[in-house]
């Protein structure tokens, strides 16, 4: 095409002009170091030979990551060279870093500006600022308005590949092994050829009916049918299939032939209807898509086992499908009469998404976020709109990466500069410094520049009103946006977040030390936002973190409230935390009172729903005029009974150090008018007593904290007995209580396990507590802890369970009982499938005017999913969440110190939580 135009007679004058340029035009390729995975580059060898030959000097930047040795550029007359600065082109696929701009050159590559996308418009800024004149490859059509320079083939061709390699983790998460676990990523393949041998050699096995026959027959639809399309349908073409029409799907996906898989290819008539009629005019279409919506979600989607999708949405366009089809596709399908464990059926039809077009909340609405090639798939679970890096659990396998083209580069390198090739010379010979309107260019590449001489061209001068129309509903937005400040994001912060952002006016920042945790969470909410910084240690960091929001919610541990409720007063800003209104915290009530801020605590379980179901059942007796005679609560998080495999009978669902210093806690309670007093120190695990309302549970309580307290916010002085407790299976109690005689539970600082001193093991910690000088031969050791645990054969086994006798090393802590806790929550976490529970139990007894007396019982017992949220995460982090979108918007207005025991306040969330599945049942017995 390139002699073909220059033999032309305008076109020979031009060169002939221009004849003394040919030897001062020096093109550049670029060195590509947007991401680590990207080694193509716009032109190959074969490209740059045929530019030399011309009398172009071909400059390439060094790069080893670049996948076409930099030997071949040299070989074809390329010239390696860091310093590209006389090139009067300069190319590449991706785009440059701003501070590696040159000013006044012609830059050729995917800017991603044209729809003014946020994360570009500094680089945009900059391009206009150095006056640079920028080609973008996207822009350059035909006059269909068909791009001529893309790599979409081989994204495709790398999406299919991709997608049949998940496909086969996929199946064999859910109990198969087929072919296709033979077949790797794209990019672990030399080249296609290769691939295309792997998926050759899969689909012999499926044609001699090697794929499990419980799977049923696998249908593939392809939306679309551009190169991104055709080049995933050529990969297809590698299995033994055979392609129907769309309205065949649904039969063939019944009683097809498990020897071959099924193909269909989808165009818009397949599936778009106009709302009113039904019918499809694709003229009509063109111009009023708004009128149209989709059937794929009940005529294709049920009959679909994989979606390649190659399309891209546009606003006011149908979309594929949404969550809500998502929740509907994903219903288990019936079990079919020949599925065994051994051989099971899938649980639905749809089981894998390749979005090609990689177009965030486009056609596929609920793929939010793009996988990476580090990262390929990850897994979509309609039911609780969570996204997780994995091939296993519910959801529908997603694949949604970005730069396909990139995992086969050398080919995509080829095959996309034959396609720009044609253009190269006239975007080479003319420099940016000169006006646009000088240079003689085809309208393919005309059309293609963005931006020239230090502003936008005509065409694209609609890029800065978009800008500035985004920029002032950002504004608007902004003005009614609400700014939450999460701090800490262990297992509660799940529950909290998941909430909050189901409202998109609700922005969220989480501030953590846990990184990792923080990488997770960012992931999976659009409109969070983390911060990695220790709270504690920060002080003045905290201070102006706080300033920028409008609440914050603290999941840290209770010791650290008073110090954001400081800064909340400070800055004038509304707190939120689950954890119990300490003295240090009451201390507060004036200053908050003062800053007019609302801060409230006890908003989780215990405390938390336990005053809120109190509270609704004594102020309906006290409306029937009845008085409380009697108030007894007890609550636990467990492991559930099938998870207690241990001497503790206990796993860590919440802080690890929360729950072992409880066990020491002093605590005070009513009992038949007579105030019962618990000494701090161990004392309360000998106040254990069996509780058989579940007697298939085999539980045992014990007091908590001051329980007298309550009488008067509950407004129930009247009662003879008051108790609040804690819930635990049978020999939990005795276990902790040999943790308490060897000291393990003790608060105090204890330098030797700071992180600056050499680290101790177990057994050198335990000699010191028992008092023996180290080191210590096993046996003497063990009967040296033995006669401190009084010759208790239970307590010691717990001990020797857990390794404290051994040469582990002790995490490094400030107090014995903190390094207790670390080591306990590896020791003691729930696994893979496990679950929790929550068992709560409230016993109200009441004296009505009568005379007659009636025993009220408030039972909640809730489980953790094992694949989602924990029991004790879902009843903590829901109504703490649930109160923090009160206090957002107005629902709560008191200011001061504030816990859920008025009516305006527990009311609306114990409704609100059993639509989270928070469920809790009460029945009464009538005594004379």
């Amino acid at each position: 095409m390139l002699r073909a135009f220059s033999r032309t007679n305008g076109r020979c004058a031009f060169r002939h002009s221009k004849c003394w340029h040919h030897r001062k035009s020096v093109l550049a390729i670029r060195r590509e170091d947007v991401n680590a995975w990207e080694r193509r580059a716009p032109l190959a060898p074969k490209h740059v030979k045929e530019l030399t030959q011309m009398g172009y000097k071909v400059l390439v930047q060094p790069s080893n990551r670049r996948a076409i040795h930099e030997k071949d550029y040299v070989k074809a007359g390329g010239i390696i060279q860091e310093d590209i600065s006389e090139a009067s082109l300069i190319v590449g696929v991706k785009r440059p870093p701003e501070d590696k701009l040159i000013p006044k050159k012609n830059y050729a590559f995917f800017s991603h500006t044209i729809k003014a996308q946020e994360a570009n418009m500094p680089l945009l800024d900059e391009i206009l600022r150095q006056e640079i004149r920028l080609f973008d490859y996207e822009k350059m059509v035909d006059h269909k308005g068909m791009r001529v320079v893309a790599f979409g083939k081989w994204a495709g061709v790398a999406g299919m590949i991709n997608i049949l390699h998940g496909l086969g983790l996929r199946f064999l998460a859910l109990g198969h092994h087929t072919p296709f676990m033979h077949i790797g990523m794209a990019h672990n393949y030399r080249n296609s050829g290769q691939a295309v041998q792997a998926v050759r050699d899969a689909g012999y096995e499926i044609s001699l009916g090697l794929m499990p026959k419980s799977v049923g027959p696998l249908t593939f639809v392809f939306t679309g049918t551009g190169n991104v399309s055709k080049g995933a349908q050529e990969m297809f073409n590698a299995l033994p299939c055979e392609f129907v029409e769309p309205h065949e799907l649904k039969e063939v996906s019944r009683t097809g032939d498990l020897r071959k898989v099924y193909g269909t290819v989808l165009s818009r008539h397949h599936h778009l209807v106009r709302k009113h009629d039904g019918l499809y005019d694709p003229v009509d279409y063109d111009k009023h898509p708004e009128l149209y919506t989709s059937r794929f979600n009940t005529d294709i989607a049920p009959y679909t086992t994989c979606l390649i999708n190659g399309i891209y949405w546009e606003q006011h366009t149908p979309r594929l499908l949404s969550r809500q089809d998502a929740q509907k596709l994903l219903v288990p399908v019936r079990s079919a009469t020949g599925a065994t464990e051994g051989c099971p059926e899938l649980p639905h039809k749809l089981l894998a998404i390749c979005d090609i077009s990689a177009d965030t909340g486009g056609s596929i609405e609920f793929m939010t976020e793009c996988t990476t090639i580090d990262s390929p798939f990850c897994m979509y679970d309609a039911d609780q709109h969570i996204i997780h890096d994995s091939v296993e659990g519910s959801g529908i396998l997603m694949c949604s990466i970005d730069n396909l083209p990139a995992q086969l580069p050398i080919e995509a390198t080829e095959y996309f500069g034959d396609m720009l090739f044609p253009y190269i010379e006239e975007m080479l010979l003319s420099e940016g410094s000169e006006p646009l309107e000088s240079q003689n260019y085809s309208s393919v590449v005309r059309d293609a520049v963005i931006a020239s001489n230090g502003s936008l061209t005509a065409k694209y001068e609609y890029i800065q009103k978009l800008r500035e129309s985004r920029e002032y509903a950002q504004s608007l937005k902004m003005g009614n946006k609400k700014r939450v400040l999460l701090l800490g994001s262990g297992y509660v912060s799940g529950p909290v977040l998941e909430y909050l952002t189901r409202d998109s006016n609700v922005d969220i920042t989480v501030a953590s030390v846990m990184k990792e945790q923080l990488e997770q969470l960012t992931k999976k909410y659009s409109n969070v936002t983390s911060v990695h910084m220790d709270v504690i240690k920060h002080e003045e960091e905290l201070s102006a973190l706080v300033k920028k929001h409008d609440l914050v919610i603290s999941l840290l541990p209770y010791s650290a409230h008073p110090l954001v409720a400081k800064k909340c007063i400070d800055n004038k800003v509304n707190l939120v935390t689950a954890s119990y209104l300490t003295p240090a915290m009451k201390e507060l009530q004036e200053s908050v009172e003062a800053a007019g801020i609302t801060v409230i605590s006890e908003m989780g379980l215990d405390p938390g729903l336990d005053h809120m179901l109190a509270m609704e059942c004594i102020d309906k007796a006290k409306e029937v005029g009845a008085t409380v005679v009697s108030y007894t609560s007890f609550c636990g998080g467990l492991p559930a009974p099938e998870h207690s495999d241990n001497p503790l009978r206990y796993k860590f669902s919440w802080s690890p150090q929360g729950v072992l210093l409880n066990t020491v806690q002093s605590a005070t309670y009513l009992k038949n008018g007579e105030i019962i007093n618990i000494p701090a120190g161990g004392a309360l695990l000998d106040s254990v007593t069996p509780m058989d309302f579940f007697p298939g549970l085999n539980l045992e309580g014990f007091p908590n904290r001051d329980s007298t307290k309550y009488a008067e916010p509950y407004g129930i002085q009247t009662a003879h007995t008051l108790l609040r407790g804690t819930l635990r299976y049978k020999g939990y109690s005795k276990t902790m209580g040999g943790f308490v005689k060897l000291g393990l539970i003790n608060p105090d600082p204890y330098p030797l396990l700071s992180s600056t001193t050499p680290p101790l093991t177990w057994k050198e910690l335990m000699c010191k507590l028992v008092g023996i000088k180290p080191p210590a031969e096993y046996h003497v050791l063990k009967e040296a802890v033995f006669s401190k645990l009084e010759k208790d054969k239970s307590q010691l086994e717990a001990v020797e369970w857990l390794g404290l006798l051994g040469d582990e090393p002790v995490p490094a802590a400030d107090s014995i009982v903190g390094a207790l806790a670390k080591h306990m929550e590896m020791k003691l976490p729930f696994g893979t499938g496990e679950r929790d529970m929550i068992v709560m139990r409230n016993e109200i007894g009441l004296r009505h005017p009568s005379g007659h007396l009636e025993d009220k019982f408030i039972n909640l017992v809730v489980y953790g999913d094992n694949k989602g949220y924990s029991a004790m995460a879902k009843t903590v982090g829901y109504p703490t969440a649930i109160a923090a979108k009160m206090v957002l918007d107005g629902e709560i207005d008191a200011k001061g110190m504030v816990i859920p025991l008025t009516k305006n306040v527990y009311g609306p969330i114990l409704e609100r939580v059993r639509a989270e599945g928070i469920v809790y049942s009460t029945h009464s017995v009538i005594k004379q």
